[in-house]
């Protein structure tokens, strides 16, 4: 009870030889061991390997070793020359996730998190890389390409394993506030990774249909300046130009950008023009036009936007490419704004709004939307669930087996673990495991029926995200 512990745990990717940046790092971290040991406390200074991955996957493809081996023989090398440092690392405990003694927990985890609603799978537009042919986390994606293969990211639909960690959207943004210890503005990042926003859903009706659209906008002060919509080629109403090549073509370019923020953002803005128009809410006999655009994912709100191009970039910019009007609604004390004008200011032509500030306005429109029944106040957040598949071999294999009426099921956790095969060809295109004639095949335990395994592993990131758990 009275004893005081403290833990450096030591966790790099193994390249197969050390450099100085790694003696720079664990001589620090063996500097403050030692420190602490003498000061009385009950040191865990482990190391461990973070070797799963991609760059071992693709050096064995070349090399014609397998990842495994390859692995271990730079692990080898790397011990050997940290031991030659006479560090204080204790090695009784190191551990590699390539290991089935480390991934078997993995599995274990995955399916208590899955059983308990933690994970799921579900059909979402990724980022693909056209060369690794494997899915990209977000932090993967660098100016639009692939962090390791420097190919222009795709964007792709495909059923992925997903971590749910938007419910805890708020518990995450009220945790924030325990961090005492930590940088402000480590913390406003992480705030702003959150992203909460308040904001409205508005409906618009299609002028000569019966058909509505609804937007999602944090920006409802700004709806006398809407000059059109947007909706993500995925829309429901896209579908009805599923026939139209001019529109066919459009969609194949829009899938030549990722699906991060970054990717969207430095894109140009191409828009397809359904040639419908959508009644204004607020201005009688308005028509505005109704585009399909390649900035809009079906991911944010309800995949449709109201495009205000006085204030805000990406709106100017698509409304300067199609001609479109563009009218001032926010006004800064200043003489004369740039367009497009992001700040607050005083409300201008917009009737009702006039002369309020920015806050006031977005709280009228929202009451005046819900008073009319044409929408709604709403909550949104940046965060996203964390999609944790990957189309590659050298990885977790995820512990769940496909059925032969539909259904996924976890295995057996007595079969666990659930072991990479080692007669794998790497060479062959696309996922090894899924190309692989036997490893997939498998029987229910409970039923002895024949079914299939999961073919994707998972993200290396996931790997990394529990280690410290190991290590105790």
């Amino acid at each position: 009870k009275n004893k005081k512990f403290y833990c450096l745990e030591m966790f790099p990717y193994p390249s197969g030889r050390i450099h100085m940046g790694h003696v720079r790092n664990y001589t620090m971290g063996d500097v403050v061991a030692r420190y602490k040991s003498l000061k009385g406390f009950n040191v865990l200074h482990p190391m461990g390997w973070d070797a799963f991955g991609l760059p071992a996957e693709n050096a064995s493809r070349e090399n014609n070793l397998s990842p495994m081996k390859w692995t271990k023989e730079n692990i080898d090398q790397m011990k050997k020359q940290l031991k030659m440092l006479g560090l204080s690392i204790d090695w009784s405990k190191e551990i590699a996730t390539c290991d089935p003694s480390y991934y078997k927990h993995q599995q274990e985890l995955f399916i208590d998190f899955y059983n308990n609603g933690l994970i799921s799978r579900k059909e979402t537009y990724v980022n693909w890389d056209p060369v690794e042919k494997t899915v990209l986390a977000n932090e993967q994606v660098i100016n639009g390409k692939g962090w390791r293969s420097n190919a222009l990211v795709e964007r792709k639909k495909l059923y992925q394993w997903f971590l749910n960690i938007t419910k805890f959207s708020d518990d995450l943004l009220d945790g924030l506030k325990n961090l005492d210890g930590w940088p402000d503005k480590v913390k406003l990042m992480q705030k702003n990774w959150i992203g909460k926003s308040f904001g409205c859903e508005i409906i618009f009706d299609i002028d000569n249909t019966d058909e509505k659209i609804k937007v999602f906008t944090t920006r409802p002060d700004t709806i006398f300046g809407a000059t059109f919509l947007a909706i993500s080629p995925d829309h429901k109403i896209s579908k009805k130009f599923y026939q139209n090549q001019d529109f066919l073509k459009f969609k194949e370019i829009s899938s030549k950008i990722g699906t991060t923020e970054e990717a969207i953002a430095l894109a140009e803005k191409h828009g397809f023009d359904t040639k419908l128009k959508a009644k204004h809410p607020f201005i009688k006999n308005k028509l505005i036009p109704v585009y399909i655009a390649n900035f809009v994912l079906m991911e944010y709100g309800e995949g449709a936007i109201f495009g205000c191009p006085a204030h805000d970039q990406r709106d100017f910019e698509f409304a300067k490419k199609y001609n479109l009007e563009i009218i001032q609604v926010v006004k800064s004390d200043g003489e004369k704004d740039t367009l497009p004008y992001t700040s607050g200011g005083k409300i201008i032509n917009s009737d009702m709004l006039n002369g309020m500030d920015v806050e006031k306005a977005k709280i009228e429109v929202i009451k005046k939307v819900e008073n009319l029944k044409i929408g709604k106040k709403k909550i949104q957040y940046r965060l996203k669930d964390w999609g944790i598949s990957r189309q590659r071999y050298w990885g977790c294999p995820i512990p769940m087996i496909h059925l032969k009426n539909g259904q996924i099921v976890p295995v057996d956790k007595s079969e666990l673990p659930i072991k990479l095969p080692d007669n794998i060809d790497l060479k062959s295109s696309g996922n090894p495991l899924e190309n692989h004639k036997d490893w997939k095949r498998t029987i229910y335990k409970k039923t002895g029926e024949p079914a299939l395994r999961e073919t994707d592993t998972l993200d290396t990131f996931v790997d990394s995200s529990w280690y410290f758990i190991r290590f105790c």
